[in-house]
């Protein structure tokens, strides 16, 4: 064979071999390969090894783990007309691969930009208190927007939470003086029950000694005994009325 015919036929191996080192592929557990054969999408391949046809078959692989992207922050104002800077972080991944590479490019950078804009929404259908008080259904329904968005675009988002949320300090004054107000409010209402529980209480207890003399006067002696138990000082009482009309009523007799 000619020296010509030899080197003609090592090239040829040479190509032969890459094309078919280059023709296999591997996929991680978490990642699919979309394969596209003459241009036309073809069965995905899923993890492990797999062949591609040389020169016919071009493979675009996807990471269908959960991406955790923190938002940039958005000013915007609230429904009640508060100029608010508020960011969330971002939970999704790729349901479908498929749909992820023919249906948006650059994904990732898609998602975050309609996860942007749906914040911003949100906030706008949002009063202050509700960001303050009620941040998961604000977080539920900037999930539902994002939700209906990307699921054309074979993406799930997992989850979607409203983090920091920075208002101006005018503001912030009239919050803590209004928390004040319903903290003294809150204050002055117990005080009033309990003055009102003590002076029905008072009122039963005088309305139980008034119904007859003997018991008025042991419940003084009662509070008598207490004082010199407590104080120790020389304490001066009157008799008892009783004592008193019983001793009218034997000087009359006598």
């Amino acid at each position: 064979m000619a020296p010509v015919a030899l080197i003609i036929l090592a090239v040829l191996l040479v190509i032969f071999l890459i094309l078919a080192l280059n023709s296999f592929g591997m996929n991680r557990e978490y990642e699919r390969a979309v394969v596209f054969r003459l241009g036309r999408i073809a069965p995905l391949k899923g993890p492990g090894w797999y062949w591609l046809i040389p020169l016919i078959d071009r493979a675009v692989k996807v990471d269908i783990r959960t991406v955790t992207i923190a938002l940039n922050t958005q000013e915007t104002v609230t429904r009640d007309g508060v100029a608010v800077k508020v960011n969330a972080v971002l939970w999704f991944r790729a349901s479908d691969a498929v749909k992820v590479i023919i249906s948006v490019q650059q994904w990732q950078n898609a998602i975050v930009q309609a996860a942007e804009t749906g914040l911003r929404d949100a906030i706008g259908q949002s009063d202050l208190d509700q960001l303050l008080k009620e941040r998961t259904q604000v977080n539920g329904r900037l999930m539902e927007m994002l939700g209906r968005t990307v699921s054309r675009w074979g993406v799930t988002v997992d989850a979607v939470e409203v983090k920091d949320l920075d208002i101006p300090e005018q503001m912030q004054r009239a919050i803590a003086r209004e928390a004040e107000a319903i903290r003294e409010k809150r204050a002055r209402i117990i005080k009033a029950e309990g003055e009102q529980e003590a002076a029905r209480t008072l009122a039963e207890a005088a309305e139980l000694l008034g119904g007859g003399a003997a018991g008025l006067e042991l419940r003084r002696l009662q509070t008598l005994s207490e004082i010199g138990a407590e104080h120790n000082s020389t304490i001066i009482a009157m008799m008892p009325a009783e004592l008193l009309h019983a001793a009218k009523s034997l000087t009359v007799r006598d």
